[in-house]
């Protein structure tokens, strides 16, 4: 399965996407509000990972790459919440694109064919987002893509130890409702 947009394809992992995705997740300027993966886990575990979520659920954080040239230029998609918080269960969207290819409108159009991917094909009544409150860049992907800030679910990530600056967390939500009341409203 590909998820064709307008520039780019999410479409499954293969091999030859590790050492792009290792490269990507060991750069201290991509990773710098997330939590860093050792360079084995990024060319196993975390893409062995999304592998298993698309064959249990239809879906995950996909390999991402340019149609024109077929480069691997990150990864966007969607995925089950693993751990407990107030909003959860959830389905979260996410994105990381390899510097070269910052500024180019890349996350939030891969991230717009996920969520149309997701409301469309997968009937979910929501999307949520999250990231920590000084990651500016992803907030306004979140905003682009219409979602919603739910400043009384901000949340301390649990899967982060206490006391670390990347714990703190804030949310974002789009529901299916409004998202196809917002494509309604552009179509006129």
């Amino acid at each position: 399965m590909i998820i064709s947009a307008e520039r780019l394809n999410l479409r499954p992992w293969n091999d030859a996407d590790r050492m792009s995705f290792v490269d990507m997740s060991v750069d201290p300027e991509v990773m710098e509000f997330m939590m860093p993966l050792k360079r084995e886990a990024a060319s196993g575990a975390w893409i062995d990972d999304q592998i298993a979520h698309q064959k249990a659920h239809g879906f995950c954080f996909w390999a991402v790459e340019r149609k024109e040239d077929l480069r691997f230029i990150g990864t966007v998609g969607l995925r089950r919440i693993g751990y407990e918080a107030d909003f959860t269960p959830a389905v979260e969207i996410g994105w990381r694109i390899a510097r070269p290819f910052w500024g180019n409108g890349y996350a939030p159009e891969a991230a717009s064919a996920a969520i149309q991917f997701g409301f469309k094909i997968l009937k979910l009544p929501e999307i949520i987002a999250i990231t920590v409150p000084h990651n500016l860049k992803s907030r306004r992907v979140m905003e682009k893509l219409g979602m919603q800030r739910d400043e009384d679910g901000d949340f301390d990530h649990p899967l982060v130890k206490k006391g670390h600056p990347l714990r703190r967390h804030v949310l974002y939500r789009l529901r299916r409702d409004e998202w196809n009341r917002k494509r309604e409203v552009s179509d006129v």
